[in-house]
């Protein structure tokens, strides 16, 4: 576990995991105990339709056709970002800098002295400094492709070309100050309620020292 320092402010939670691996259920087990929770993905696919400088970037990088109307064109765009790693970082130059700004506007209005912020790219994205503590859920790779298969009737080798999209898995484990183990058989609200006990005991003044 690193070093903390105490900071009066409201604690910031970054919850990440690669694909599949349950982040969305320890979301809902921290809304569950109050938390409020800013789900990244589904604020991104918010900011993707109705921000104007995400819309005027979108169609100057794939045309008019990523768009139809007020319905973005999924299909398109996620054959452009899974293709590469390289595409998907163009695309996530774009919407990722207007979901950070959100979350700070949205964080602000919280009075909780907890809030969270769930994103499978927090790292990759450049979210690491806009948390004070950093949870990754940590499942195994076969355990997460089956899971991911599954949730989106896709086959393996999409979900694999996804996966490598997105930082190994261990070298995030390494950032992470808590770990929540999501392998099928570790009991996961024990882990949270731990998580959550720890950070209360500090009187919600804990802080990750930033860089």
């Amino acid at each position: 576990m690193n070093n903390y320092i105490l900071h009066p402010m409201a604690i910031k939670i970054g919850l990440t995991g690669g694909i599949g691996s349950g982040k969305s259920v320890v979301s809902r087990l921290f809304t569950v105990i109050g938390i409020p929770v800013y789900i990244s993905d589904d604020e991104a696919k918010r900011l993707t339709v109705y921000d104007p400088f995400i819309r005027k970037e979108l169609i100057a990088l794939l045309g008019q056709n990523v768009y139809h109307a007020d319905q973005l064109n999924k299909p398109l765009l996620a054959s452009y970002v899974f293709a590469s790693s390289m595409q998907a970082d163009i695309v996530n130059g774009i919407i990722h800098p207007r979901v950070k700004n959100d979350f700070r506007e949205w964080a602000g209005r919280q009075a909780n002295p907890f809030v969270a912020l769930e994103s499978a790219i927090l790292v990759e994205a450049g979210f690491r400094q806009e948390v004070d503590i950093l949870v990754m859920v940590y499942t195994p790779k076969d355990i997460r492709i089956e899971r991911a298969m599954k949730r989106d009737g896709v086959s393996r080798e999409q979900i694999e070309q996804r996966v490598r999209t997105q930082m190994n898995d261990e070298e995030k484990r390494m950032q992470a100050d808590f770990l929540i183990i999501n392998d099928g058989e570790t009991p996961l609200i024990p882990q949270v309620l731990q998580l959550i006990t720890f950070l209360s005991e500090n009187n919600g003044y804990l802080c990750h020292p930033k860089k």
